[in-house]
């Protein structure tokens, strides 16, 4: 059986419904203004859009998607509606298609589809998911959520896919067209499309009942039929096209007869080809490859050149709506850089290792410290390397060599990172520990100069050089107590009684006091005395010209300089 001589008694017998629609509209009077300027016509509803295609006079072509990324994939190749998938939607679940999914559920995913694109979509309603009652819940639900259409089939509940088994019972004839009427009474937008699905064929029974069974749901209300076929070829399809003639559309799922040219089907006067399960066969395929791969490989060498990029995943997800809708809603984000100093030698008990490098708890005291910063929301982040400096990394920083680390101290290290020393900006070494809220509050200072000092430190309190404070009040002992204090001096030889606490090597400098900063580095270069400079020489010249504030705390820090720091460091994450 061809497509040729579809002029048919039974086409002669019904009324054409392409031909019918497009007279009726010649037919119609003109308004009194239809003289009127030109005016654009608003954009189509989704419901519109896809009765559009169906009931279009060339043939159109819905592609399957079961979830918002492989809607917004559907839309990007150019189609104009998508065909949301019972077989694939429960596939991607991991659950048979034999309404093992809940319609709430598939409810859900259609949200999702719905939210991603602009394409209408008709659902595969299987078979209304129960009785008329569940029908016409069904469709005020789809319609509330903007799903353009609906296709049910003549089986009963719960179905059991098409390509499986043989004969199928099949829904009782009056009773299944109850399901149409009550679908079409539901719905609450007139261009909403209900398709009836015609599964007799399928199921073996005669191409006579098939036709029966299409023109009673076309008299219940039926917006299109479908009629399916499992068959390799396209015969009984045309044989059915042939006799139907144009009553209604004809909507055809060629995934068995893939092989039939598509102009045989324009010549048929079918309507729409659904391409219904392709998307996510491809990608099972796609994962399956790539997951043994790299399951062999071991290695992501040969695959990361050949999927899909992140930045495209970020794409098509719309992350750059987000980032204008950012800059249009939110107050104006901070820019707030970051340099960690972290150039000295070995780790406490491993020479031979950088001491940022040290593992706290399965990650680098410096990725921690990271971590902080990026949690308040500084990811600009400089780290100053020098000792085994291959061996600092940090994924998503900068990295800056001072390649003189063996005869330079900090402030030379810092000079290295002057030109990050702009805007404000975090100072911080590379062997420390804290709590966020330090961080917080350093960060929430109007200062221009602000630095971290713990309150609690005591002279015997641990060997080794500590960077001592002197500042012009100590602390009171209140959080409460909010009168300023600020610094006079750091240096390991304060005097027991003009100690104020320890400096926790955390600075925070506004974009005055990055200058200032840069200018006294400037300095201490002119005089020769950058070289071999330290921070708390850097601070002490700082504090001598302009105010620096000292925050107090109490604790909740750490500075890892011997194995008795690491063991403790190791319990204070």
């Amino acid at each position: 059986m061809t497509p040729h001589g579809l002029a048919s008694e039974a086409r002669a017998a019904a009324k054409p419904f392409r031909s019918g629609r497009k007279r009726a509209l010649k037919d119609t009077p003109l308004s009194p203004d239809a003289a009127a300027p030109f005016r654009a016509e608003p954009a189509p509803t989704r419901f519109a859009a896809l009765r559009r295609e169906i009931e279009n006079s060339a043939l159109s072509f819905l592609m399957e998607a079961h979830d918002g990324l492989s809607a917004k994939i559907v839309e990007e190749a150019g189609f104009r509606g998508i065909w949301a998938s019972g077989l694939t939607i429960s596939a991607s679940l991991g659950l048979r298609d034999s309404n093992e999914a809940s319609w709430t559920q598939v409810l859900d995913v259609l949200e999702y589809m719905a939210d991603a694109t602009t394409l209408p979509i008709l659902v595969d309603g299987d078979t209304g998911h129960g009785n008329f009652n569940n029908v016409r819940r069904l469709v005020r639900k789809l319609c509330e959520r903007g799903i353009a259409g609906v296709c049910i089939e003549d089986k009963v509940f719960p179905k059991t896919n098409s390509f499986i088994g043989d004969a199928q019972p099949l829904a009782d004839l009056e009773e299944f067209c109850g399901r149409i009427k009550a679908g079409k009474d539901s719905q609450t937008d007139s261009d909403f499309m209900l398709i009836a699905r015609v599964e007799a064929l399928i199921s073996g029974r005669s191409m006579d009942e098939a036709l029966q069974r299409a023109e009673a749901y076309r008299e219940a209300g039926a917006d299109a039929i479908l009629i399916h076929s499992k068959k390799s070829t396209a015969e009984e399809i045309f044989a059915f096209a042939e006799r139907w003639g144009d009553r209604a559309p004809l909507v055809i799922v060629p995934t068995m007869y893939h092989a039939t040219p598509t102009d045989l089907f324009r010549q048929a006067g079918i309507s729409t080809v659904i391409w219904a399960n392709h998307l996510l066969r491809s990608s099972i395929t796609a994962m399956r490859e790539t997951a043994a791969r790299i399951r062999g490989d071991e290695s992501l060498i040969r695959i990361e050149g050949s999927v899909a990029t992140v930045q495209d995943i970020f794409r098509l997800v719309g992350n750059a709506e987000l980032e204008e809708a950012e800059r249009r809603y939110l107050p104006a984000k901070r820019a707030v850089g970051a340099i960690i100093l972290a150039a000295s030698g070995g780790a406490a008990g491993e020479p031979e290792q950088p001491g940022c490098m040290v593992d706290i708890r399965g990650q680098s005291l410096l990725r921690r410290l990271a971590g902080t910063l990026r949690e308040s929301g500084v990811h600009d982040i400089h780290v100053v390397r020098g000792y085994r400096k291959d061996a600092v990394i940090l994924q998503g920083a900068r990295m800056i060599d001072n390649d003189r680390y063996a005869e330079t101290g900090e402030a030379w290290s810092l000079s290295c990172a002057e030109h990050a020393i702009k805007g404000e900006t975090l100072i911080a070494y590379g062997d420390i520990l804290f709590r966020r809220y330090i961080l917080d509050n350093l960060l929430g200072s109007k200062e221009d100069v602000v630095i971290a000092v713990d309150a609690l430190a005591a002279p015997q309190q641990k060997a080794g050089p500590r960077d001592l404070v002197r500042a012009d009040r100590p602390f009171s002992g209140s959080y409460l107590d909010d009168r300023p204090a600020y610094l006079e001096k750091v240096a390991q030889d304060v005097a027991l009684q003009e100690l104020c606490g320890e400096w926790m090597g955390l600075i925070r400098l506004s974009a005055r006091g990055a200058a200032w900063v840069r200018e006294e580095l400037a300095a201490m270069r002119a005089e020769g005395v950058l070289d071999h400079g330290d921070m708390p020489l850097l601070l002490t010249r700082l504090a001598g010209r302009h105010p620096v504030r000292v925050e107090y705390f109490t604790g909740h820090w750490l500075d890892i300089d011997t194995l008795a720091d690491l063991a403790e460091a190791r319990n204070f994450t």
